[in-house]
């Protein structure tokens, strides 16, 4: 089989700390202006929720920030820039994306489920990703891919966690995909290399998660494999 051509990879750094899934209060998303953020929520039971509606809207505003509603999907507050993730509805999550991160989009937002009477809260902080990186114990992220046998190799190296991160590689619809087992060394602090085997062009995320400290590291990696058509720019 004729080896894959890569041509095209960029990565990008995107730290977030003290994510809540399930939790109705608390917890704030770190980003750096002009990055984007991905703001968690779930009702934590891994249930469908194509068909529930849910509302996302900002604390200290009257426009309601994103709304699904029976595959009806709309962002008045902010047009052109949120969106969440569609083939994640199965699998209960309801979190949203915001491109394009300005300072007067920090603050505190809700996410609500009327007919099932839940609520999560989160922040979202506007700031340099240098302020994130002086949390003791933080995880450091590295992200590569080599190509193996026609296939790519997505390789996370976590170094420097104290206590030991929990480590996935996720899509772009914020899905966990099948990793090899990890590799942990222990010399004071953690330092952990998960690997993962991909075939399709698309956007990859390593998440490092020390919920003990509030916090969770994500590097972003772009893949475009030639004759992938179905890469979505």
């Amino acid at each position: 089989m004729e080896l894959l051509s890569l041509l095209f990879m960029s990565s990008c750094f995107l730290t977030l700390s003290g994510l809540t899934f399930g939790d109705q209060s608390g917890g704030h998303v770190i980003v750096k202006e002009g990055d984007y953020a991905i703001l968690p929520c779930s009702l934590g039971t891994n249930e469908s929720i194509e068909f529930v509606r849910f509302e996302w809207t900002k604390d200290g505003t009257e426009k309601e920030v994103f709304i699904h509603d029976n595959e009806m999907n709309q962002s008045p507050a902010l047009p052109d820039r949120v969106s969440h993730f569609r083939d994640g509805l199965q699998h209960g999550n309801a979190s949203i994306k915001i491109n394009y991160v300005q300072l007067e989009d920090r603050g505190i937002y809700t996410c609500d489920f009327p007919s099932r009477g839940k609520t999560f809260r989160i922040e979202l902080v506007v700031d340099s990703v240098l302020k994130v990186r002086n949390v003791p114990g933080a995880a450091e992220l590295n992200v590569t891919s080599h190509q193996i046998n026609g296939e790519v190799l997505l390789q996370c190296d976590v170094q420097s966690g104290l206590p030991m991160p929990t480590v996935e590689w996720r899509d772009s619809n914020d899905q966990i995909i099948p990793s090899e087992k990890s590799q942990v060394s222990e010399q004071g602090r953690f330092n952990i290399t998960l690997k993962a085997t991909v075939e399709k062009s698309g956007r990859y995320r390593c998440v490092a998660t020390q919920d003990k400290i509030n916090h969770q590291a994500q590097k972003e990696i772009n893949l475009y494999i030639y004759g992938e058509w179905h890469f979505n720019h």
